[in-house]
């Protein structure tokens, strides 16, 4: 694929440019770095020529005749885009079902992007077992499945030592020798000897040079790669190509969504069986909570002869708040942590749609296996009272409805952040307001007017009052003081029908993955390659 680039401008806050007035060529089955200074626009220049950011002023065309397609492009950012909990050949089994058209035939291609990358003594090796080096062949292999007829590399080589870096060049001057273009962003001088063209970036974003790697010293008067950077700022006007003007090219249509969902649901099954510490957490952590629920709850509050009014309130509110934190805190790292791989999804077609509802799903029915592991226990040990099956039926649902909209409101928070630890700073401010906002604490008819109001926006709130609802609390309180005086704080709380608040739960986890799935578009919206052929003002 040629790359034809005319007057690339790119700023950012409002004024300072990261691009100005870029023009290069870079011609079929060429290896080209991109090198200049730190915040010369390096990576600014690569996402806009692989079409994931396109330039605010400027032209790009590509093969001479328009647009790219999805299955034309690989790209590699800095981040590993794979996936460490599974072997490799798996790894880049469903990467090929997720990229590849239905009836291709994803084991030859996996079998021969792994003999071409020299990793198929490693088919069977877990990829976080795999060296700095071979994981960065592992991500290029990805990219390899769809045989892309241009690559974009962003600082392939950056963390690895002398020796691995000159090998993973090596192995992208092979594939340039096979016809594809590649472009690489670097910082490592060692590495431009590999490339045919070299492009330089001033630290005004502005090309200084392209051309010959050799004609570079030449041009900067230096005599040694690495000299450049001393030398940039100080060139002369760079050399200018114009594009050819020719017509656009036709989009090819991304995979199914529905074979999509199929293939994320089971690839998280997968990643989730092999994470044993993972899968130990999620199923040891309300496993505590119970046993903590155990020793703090007394037998018998519920009991008719010796009612506890308060003490069975409470009981009600912290089994509410368990399937509210069980939902949350699954759902808080699941987007964050393999943001990277998103992104590199979106751009060979992967909705978010189906990235979303494949968590959904995978996580549901783990959390339906603890919400009915609590009930059930702290029924057998006489923290509920006797009722019927369809009594605890109602309150299972109630509680896992709880629980998925707590995954919902996880996901979207997990989407939102951009890291691990702002999701666990976010945690506690998300949870103490389904404490105190409930109404189990004061009860929300005695709350003040604007306490009321934000009660409304807890689902925690609904599944207490649901749960509540279930078991006719109120009916087995008894007509004691305490018991008088509560019915007059709570009023009407627990009369509401239970499908009610079934049906709020049910809206609250809806809008909530709604969200998720706007917020994810929103941030990965640049990355999907620009259907345009030219862009400009």
């Amino acid at each position: 694929m040629r790359i034809e680039a005319a007057d690339l401008s790119q700023r950012v806050d409002g004024d300072r440019a990261t691009l100005d007035g870029v023009s290069l060529t870079i011609e079929s089955g060429r290896l080209v770095a991109i090198v200049g200074g730190s915040g010369a626009g390096k990576t600014t220049l690569l996402d806009a020529l692989a079409g994931l950011r396109p330039p605010a002023a400027g032209s790009i065309r590509y093969d001479s005749t328009g647009s790219l397609r999805w299955s034309d492009v690989g790209y590699v950012p800095q981040d590993d885009i794979i996936h460490l909990e599974l072997p490799l050949s798996r790894t880049l089994t469903y990467a090929a079902r997720l990229r590849l058209p239905k009836g291709a035939d994803a084991a030859r291609a996996v079998r021969e992007v792994l003999e071409t990358l020299d990793l198929a003594d490693r088919a069977d090796v877990r990829v976080g077992s795999l060296s700095g080096g071979q994981r960065k062949r592992a991500s290029i292999a990805v990219e390899l499945l769809t045989k892309p007829q241009v690559f974009f590399l962003d600082e392939p080589t950056s963390g690895l030592d002398p020796a691995t870096g000159a090998e993973v060049m090596r192995m992208l001057r092979r594939l340039a020798d096979g016809g594809i273009t590649v472009v690489v962003t670097t910082h490592t001088p060692a590495d431009v000897r590999h490339c045919d063209a070299l492009a330089v970036l001033t630290k005004n974003g502005r090309l200084a040079f392209y051309g010959a790697p050799p004609e570079a010293l030449t041009h900067f008067g230096v005599a040694s790669i690495d000299e450049i950077y001393e030398e940039v700022d100080k060139s002369p006007a760079p050399r200018v190509i114009a594009p050819h003007e020719e017509g656009p090219r036709a989009a090819t249509r991304p995979p199914n969504q529905i074979r999509q969902w199929a293939l994320l649901t089971r690839r998280n099954v997968d990643i989730l069986l092999r994470n044993r510490l993972t899968l130990a957490i999620l199923l040891g952590s309300p496993v505590m909570i119970l046993l903590m629920f155990l020793v703090l709850f007394q037998p018998g509050a519920f009991g008719p002869a010796h009612p506890d009014p308060p003490t069975t309130v409470m009981t009600l509110f912290w089994i509410a708040f368990g399937g509210f934190f069980f939902g949350l805190t699954y759902g808080l790292l699941q987007i964050c942590v393999e943001f990277p791989i998103l992104r590199r999804e979106r751009l060979a077609g992967l909705g978010v749609i189906p990235y979303v509802l494949a968590k959904a799903t995978v996580l549901t029915p783990l959390l339906a296996v603890v919400d009915g592991l609590l009930i059930g226990v702290l029924r057998a040990l006489d923290r509920l009272p006797a009722a019927d099956a369809a009594t605890y039926g109602r309150l299972f649902v109630t509680l896992l409805l709880s629980s998925a909209g707590a995954l919902a409101l996880g996901l979207l928070t997990s989407a939102s952040v951009s890291d691990p630890s702002q999701a666990a700073i976010a945690l506690p401010m998300l949870c103490f307001p389904q404490v105190l906002f409930v109404g189990a604490i004061l009860p929300v008819p005695v709350m003040a007017v604007a306490g009321r109001a934000i009660s409304y926006a807890m689902t925690n709130r609904w599944a207490f009052e649901g749960l509540g609802g279930s078991l006719g609390v109120t009916g087995l309180w008894g007509d004691s003081p305490i018991a008088t005086g509560l019915k007059a704080s709570y009023g009407d709380t627990f009369a509401r029908a239970v499908p009610a608040d079934w049906l709020i739960l049910g809206g609250f986890t809806i809008a909530f993955l709604v969200a998720t799935c706007l917020v994810l578009q929103q941030r990965v919206r640049g990355s999907r390659p620009s259907q345009a052929g030219t862009r400009s003002k």
